[in-house]
């Protein structure tokens, strides 16, 4: 896991976890994308107390599909909210020997 005090927030950056390993083979279960952000759906500063807080995503931890292939979206303001949160997610896909691609996320036009 990385040190954690050496990350400052301005040095945290918008990343997406590929599911592919480092040797080009699709990550299982099918369904890992779904069920990491499941895990860090509570991380989302606007949510309240709603009846149907277990059917959101966190805004800063979504799945995707990109170019066919299941992927997580973690926008680097996790950091701020849940630095903890942050590296859990850095650190699983290290140890998933999973592809992560530094980049900046679009923002969602709702």
């Amino acid at each position: 896991m990385a040190d954690q005090s050496s990350e400052s927030s301005s040095e945290a950056t918008d990343f997406i976890i590929q599911g592919l390993t480092s040797k080009g083979k699709p990550f299982r279960p099918s369904d890992w994308a779904d069920r990491l952000c499941g895990i860090m759906a509570r991380f989302n500063p606007d949510a309240g107390n709603g009846y149907d807080l277990h059917l959101q995503y966190s805004p800063y931890v979504q799945p995707a599909l990109i170019e066919g292939v299941r992927s997580v979206l973690v926008d680097a303001k996790l950091y701020a909210l849940e630095p903890m949160a942050y590296h859990f997610m850095r650190s699983f896909a290290k140890d998933n020997d999973l592809t992560i691609i530094e980049a900046c996320l679009l923002p969602n036009k709702h």
